[in-house]
């Protein structure tokens, strides 16, 4: 970890949060399907979103910041490192349900990269 850009998503999102000190916990229902409401911090804007997972994020490990949520539960969507080039979400970008609703996911991980 830092040596390399890392993107987590959905499991990636979860298991990134657990190897930095987080936690995970079931949720009571299970996010599933293509139009989940998530809401980016850093824009604003509420995205539609595809997802399929009964696990979530529930308490972030203290060198991360919250960046998504969903508007639905309140549960944590996306996060990403105050200092590294390490960011994740829960939701699947690659499946969106517009033309191009979430694909600047792929975008942010491409200016860690290059």
């Amino acid at each position: 970890i830092g040596r390399k850009p890392i993107v987590g998503i959905c499991l990636g999102h979860q298991l990134l949060a657990l190897a930095l000190g987080g936690t995970t916990a079931k949720l009571k229902f299970g996010h599933r399907g293509c139009n989940h409401p998530v809401k980016d911090l850093t824009s604003g804007k509420v995205r539609i979103t595809s997802q399929n997972h009964g696990y979530y994020v529930d308490k972030l490990p203290e060198n991360m910041e919250i960046t998504h949520v969903s508007l639905n539960d309140g549960t944590i969507e996306g996060m990403k490192h105050k200092s590294l080039p390490i960011f994740s979400v829960q939701f699947h970008p690659e499946a969106c349900p517009g033309p191009e609703d979430n694909g600047y996911i792929f975008d942010e991980f491409m200016k860690y990269a290059l």
